[in-house]
């Protein structure tokens, strides 16, 4: 980062923790310089101005200064937009900054990037049904990333056809199978439609089939990048295994539309 001193930078805060006695180091993306590590000082401090506007989900106008890996904030400021996500979609948008945080490397610049985590985080927060916001901005990461297969053609370089068959695998390109085919034991691969790979190449989901085959291609890669897990998705896990056991007849979403598959 060429500049010792950024002004009114649009950030997304990704996480924060606490600092000494009375300041939060913070995790934020922002749209210019990628992600970029804050120390807000004092901002714990109940007549602290950061103390009421570093909240996630939301964007934020940042100002910094510094050379060093970690600024320091000196101005911050809330910059409107959308109200913050409620119930189930708290995990929603807690899963997008997990993703982010541990997937970009540190003054890495991506602008589109910035604009996908824009546009999820306004799904996830404002509608009432974001899976396939979610499922869009998992590719468009996975793209951006370098790490995305190729949807358009095939190994042997034929154009992805509706009606064909296809092995999905990490680090290679997608390969057409027969349709009886199956995926060998302990092998980390999705096999799944044309239609469904055009869908998720598109952003444009034409079923529940094509959603459900885009959210395993997408935890597939995710699950390669990051083996440890996500703690976003382990802790929602735990609150639906507690929801069955409380009650049977709850309807946990999907990812259909509803939240069992959120994320």
């Amino acid at each position: 980062m060429s500049e010792h001193r950024i002004n009114h930078e649009p950030v997304f805060l990704l996480a924060s923790s606490p600092w000494r006695e009375s300041s939060l180091r913070v995790e934020a993306f922002s749209r210019r310089y990628g992600r970029v590590a804050l120390l807000a000082r004092s901002a714990r401090k109940r007549q602290s101005e950061l103390r009421g506007v570093l909240v996630p989900f939301v964007p934020v106008s940042a100002s910094w200064y510094g050379s060093q890996e970690l600024k320091t904030l000196h101005r911050a400021e809330w910059v409107g937009g959308w109200r913050q996500p409620q119930g189930r979609a708290l995990f929603g948008g807690l899963y997008v900054n997990e993703l982010v945080l541990k997937l970009t490397a540190r003054e890495d610049p991506m602008p589109e990037l910035y604009d996908a985590l824009a546009e999820v985080m306004e799904a996830v927060c404002c509608k009432a049904a974001y899976i396939d916001d979610l499922r869009r901005f998992e590719w468009r990461l996975l793209n951006l990333l370098g790490v995305a297969p190729d949807l358009n053609r095939d190994g042997d370089g034929g154009t992805i056809a509706a009606g064909g068959t296809y092995l999905v695998r990490p680090e290679i390109a997608v390969f057409p199978v027969g349709k009886g085919f199956a995926v060998p034991p302990h092998a980390a691969g999705v096999v799944a439609s044309g239609q469904s790979l055009i869908d998720l190449r598109e952003g444009s989901f034409r079923s529940a089939e094509s959603l459900q085959q885009a959210l395993k291609i997408t935890r597939l890669f995710i699950r390669h990048l990051l083996p440890e897990g996500l703690k976003s998705r382990q802790v929602l896990e735990q609150i639906r295994q507690f929801d069955r056991k409380e009650t049977a007849r709850e309807t946990v979403p999907t990812s259909d539309g509803t939240a069992s598959n959120a994320v």
